[in-house]
C-alpha cells in the first residue's frame, strides 16, 4: 500500500507542511504488474498479502485490474507491505519508508511450489525486496528470461550476492538507477558500473539516469538514450514503469538495446501522472 504526500508549500524540517495525501496500491513488483496489465499482457502476480485492511484492499484491487493471484498467499496475521513517501513541490522525493517484512514469506520453499507455473511465463520479473536466497533460487531455477529491479540502494546488493552464490552466475536482465549501480559496484560512472555488472554475468544492464535518460549495455554493445523532455508531476513509479515498458518491448520482439526506448516512454507517461501507475500508459505505445 502506498501512502504518498505531495507538498503544496516548501518543506520545513520538524514542522507540519500543507499538502495532499493519497492512498493506493503500490509496491515495485505490483506496479510493474499493473503497468503490464494496462499494456494488455496476461500477468500472474506472485506475492504475499497481509490480513489487515490494507492487505484486503490490495488483494481486491489486484483482482479488479485483472492480475492472476492464484500463486499469491494471504497471511492473516501479518501486516501488508506499506510504502510511505513525501514529495516536494517539484514532485521529487524528500523521504520515504518501506515496511516490507511480509515479503520474507517468499522463501525458496515458497517459490519451489510455484516454479513449474512460473516457468511457463514468457518473461519473469522480480525485485530485490525478496531475500538473497529467494533471488538465488530464481536465478538457478527460473528457465524463463528473468529481469530484476534493484528497488533501492539498501537492497540492491541482494542481487549481486545472489548472482555470486548461484550455480549459473548468469542473469538475463537487471535494472538499476545510478545510485544503486554505484552502490553495488563501487564505480562512479554508468559505463564503468555496467561493465562491472556484465562481467559478473548480467546479460543486459539498464541504468536509469533520471533526467539524463538511460544507459544500456550487454558487455559488447552499449547505448545511451536521452530522457523524453517532460513537466514532472510525480517521480514515484517511473522506474517501475521503465522496466514494465522494457519488458513489453522485449515481448513484442524489440531487441536490446532499443527495447529501452519503450521503457523511457512508459516512464515519461508515469512522470506526467499524479498516480504511481498512469491508467493511460497504453496511449504512449
Amino acid at each position: 500500500m502506498d501512502i504518498s504526500a505531495a507538498l503544496t508549500a516548501p518543506f520545513v524540517p520538524a514542522d507540519s507542511v500543507p499538502g495532499q495525501v493519497t492512498l493506493g496500491c503500490g509496491g515495485v513488483a505490483r506496479n510493474i504488474a499493473h503497468n503490464l496489465r494496462l499494456l494488455d499482457h496476461e500477468v500472474m502476480f506472485v506475492s504475499a498479502f497481509g490480513g489487515e485492511t490494507f492487505g484486503e484492499m490490495c488483494w481486491h484491487e489486484c483482482q479488479a485490474i485483472g492480475l492472476d493471484l492464484s500463486m499469491s498467499e494471504r497471511c492473516k496475521r501479518e501486516r501488508n507491505g506499506l510504502y510511505l513517501c513525501v514529495n516536494d513541490l517539484t514532485g521529487d522525493m524528500i523521504a520515504a519508508v518501506a515496511d516490507t517484512d511480509i515479503i520474507a514469506r517468499i522463501t525458496p520453499g515458497f517459490l519451489e511450489t510455484r516454479i513449474e507455473t512460473i516457468n511457463k511465463s514468457t518473461i519473469v520479473i522480480a525485485d530485490t525486496n525478496i531475500s538473497v536466497e529467494a533471488l538465488q533460487y530464481l536465478i538457478d531455477h527460473c528457465t524463463a528470461p528473468l529481469l530484476v529491479d534493484t528497488v533501492s540502494t539498501a537492497k540492491a546488493s541482494r542481487i549481486v550476492k545472489a548472482l555470486e552464490q548461484s550455480q549459473t552466475h548468469s542473469l538475463y536482465g537487471l535494472k538499476l538507477n545510478l545510485l544503486e549501480a554505484q552502490a553495488v559496484t563501487g564505480c562512479d560512472s554508468a559505463k564503468a558500473a555496467a561493465d562491472r555488472l556484465t562481467a559478473m554475468g548480467v546479460k543486459q544492464v539498464y541504468i536509469t539516469l533520471g533526467s539524463d535518460g538511460v544507459y544500456c549495455s550487454n558487455g559488447t554493445l552499449s547505448k545511451h538514450y536521452d530522457a523524453i523532455p517532460t513537466r514532472v508531476i510525480n517521480t514515484t513509479g517511473a522506474g517501475d514503469a521503465f522496466i514494465a515498458g522494457t519488458a513489453h518491448a522485449l515481448m513484442q520482439g524489440i531487441h536490446f538495446p532499443d527495447c529501452a526506448q519503450m521503457g523511457l516512454r512508459a516512464a515519461h507517461a508515469t512522470l506526467l501522472s499524479p498516480q504511481t501507475v498512469n491508467p493511460d500508459i497504453a496511449v504512449n505505445f
